[in-house]
């Protein structure tokens, strides 16, 4: 019988998060939704006002026997600036600020000697600002947010270009792969 477990991170508009994860052996799904805030199942027009105290993000399930947190953990981290705390890329924000959310002991320590990891790196200039909170109830968002990539590829690819997220992957992650 198959075990899954989750994952939760928040890196900016979760339209370019799910991708990054959805096309892993051993992931189950990727949803779109809220987490981290203080209002029961908000929608979208409210949390985008920042009022909400929720972040945009990912609930990833997955099957810890093909991929292992710290494989989802090291997907998550190229995918995002770490030093913004104001949102991400042209997303401005509070609903737009990056966390991992961690679901147990173990996941917490993964991700804070990730966050070190990274600090560590030398590759950013600024300090790193990514939470690590413990994991709330997640809202899936909306339908239409749902697996956006796929079902609006074109608008999809027009805002990743508009947000500039892909010029500063290239510039400050790919660079020393």
């Amino acid at each position: 019988m198959k075990k899954f477990e989750k994952a939760t991170f928040a890196g900016g508009c979760f339209w370019c998060m799910v991708k990054p994860f959805d096309q892993w052996d051993g992931v189950e799904s990727v949803i779109s939704g809220y987490t981290g805030g203080n209002t029961e199942n908000p929608i979208y027009e409210e949390v985008k006002t920042g009022t909400t105290g929720h972040f945009e993000s990912v609930e990833i399930t997955y099957e810890p026997e093909k991929i292992s947190y710290q494989q989802i953990l090291d997907l998550y981290w190229p995918q995002i600036d770490p030093t913004d705390d104001g949102g991400q890329f042209h997303d401005r924000g509070s609903q737009y600020r990056t966390a991992i959310f961690y679901h147990n002991d173990e996941q917490k320590q993964l991700a804070l000697d990730s966050l070190k990891k990274v600090a560590d790196s030398g590759r950013f200039k600024k300090e790193i600002v990514t939470q690590i909170l413990p994991a709330t109830t997640f809202y899936p968002a909306e339908e239409y947010h749902q697996d956006f990539y796929k079902k609006n590829e074109d608008e999809y690819l027009e805002d990743r270009e508009k947000s500039g997220r892909d010029q500063f992957i290239e510039e400050h992650w790919e660079q020393t792969k």
